[in-house]
């Protein structure tokens, strides 16, 4: 499983950090008017710019970041990569520690800080690192419970059933909410699945007995889909933050794309929270495709060159190999 961290973890980050330019625009017209006026360009590595939300319906959050730069998502992916690479093994004491450092006043990360983040910092904040709690997290089931689980599994060298209970650990630091964690557990097993020499069809559906009653007849429903329609399926799920909406999004997507660009452009044209979705879309389908031709990397290296934070994720890879 550790000959394909790299191509996993890097296929979340440069997901996240591809969308970045359109995140939170809530208008697939708006976005298909951007698309063709951009022609062979495409969607990918826009320069976060107000323009684009103008005349349609979604937020701009990201007008101090640059092209190739990561949202919050991708930050927590790295910081969770990061972490497994200097300590050997979750710590949860430690990665509280620097993830308070991190997101808190004063931190390397300069961005918009959603609320399950906003409401575990204010937990953290005042206390000493040996008074955590072990569920730091705001009760809330957004896209913050699912960032770090791509570094998480690439890490892990036991059985799956093993991993659930550490998945279970890591998203309450932010996510204190059973529907984020039995998300979070789905797409675990999902991509643990797919290490295993899965085809992709057989690993998400394997992974459906981790879902919950609440979201896995979403995600049944979405893998039942067979048209690649990644606007269609945002429309009938939803495209916002919350993995009830997101994560029969990234199911849909994941079984119908051909290929992991294609799959991280229709994440974008689907719009609303693109950057949240990305991080498991793009773990899942870089593993797929890595694991289908072992002699041609997944991710297209203009846009490996493109993210900005390259050669830091490229080394944690490397230390965790």
């Amino acid at each position: 499983m550790k000959s394909l961290n790299s191509e996993v973890v890097l296929g979340a980050l440069v997901a996240d950090s591809a969308a970045l330019g359109l995140h939170w625009i809530y208008d697939s017209d708006r976005i298909a008017e951007i698309e063709a006026a951009r022609g062979p360009r495409g969607l990918v590595f826009l320069q976060p710019e107000e323009a684009n939300y103008a005349g349609g319906k979604g937020y701009f959050a990201h007008g101090g970041k640059a092209s190739g730069e990561s949202s919050a998502y991708g930050e927590i992916c790295l910081l969770m990569l990061k972490h497994l690479a200097k300590h050997g093994r979750f710590n949860r004491v430690e990665y509280q520690s620097e993830y308070r450092a991190c997101f808190g006043p004063g931190g390397k990360y300069v961005g918009y800080i959603d609320s399950p983040t906003r409401l575990t910092l204010r937990t953290l904040l005042p206390l000493e690192p040996a008074d955590f709690p072990a569920t730091s997290g705001a009760d809330d089931d957004q896209h913050p419970s699912l960032a770090a689980i791509p570094s998480l599994v690439v890490a892990h060298t036991g059985t799956l059933d093993e991993l659930m209970p550490r998945i279970d650990e890591v998203v309450r630091i932010t996510n204190n909410n059973e529907t984020a964690v039995t998300a979070a557990q789905c797409s675990a097993a999902a991509l643990f699945n797919l290490l295993q020499g899965m085809t992709m069809t057989q690993a998400l559906t394997e992974a459906l007995p981790f879902a919950g009653s609440v979201l896995r007849p979403l995600l049944e429903e979405a893998l039942s889909m067979p048209e690649p329609d990644s606007v269609s399926a945002a429309a009938r799920f939803g495209p916002a933050c919350h993995v009830t909406e997101g994560l029969p999004v990234v199911f849909h997507i994941a079984q119908t794309a051909s290929d992991y660009r294609s799959a991280v452009e229709a994440n974008i044209r689907a719009g609303g929270d693109s950057c949240g979705r990305s991080i498991m879309l793009g773990a899942l389908v870089a593993a797929h495709a890595a694991r289908q031709n072992t002699y041609e990397f997944p991710i297209p290296f203009q846009w490996l060159a493109r993210y900005r934070k390259f050669v830091e994720a490229a080394d944690a890879c490397a230390a965790i190999q």
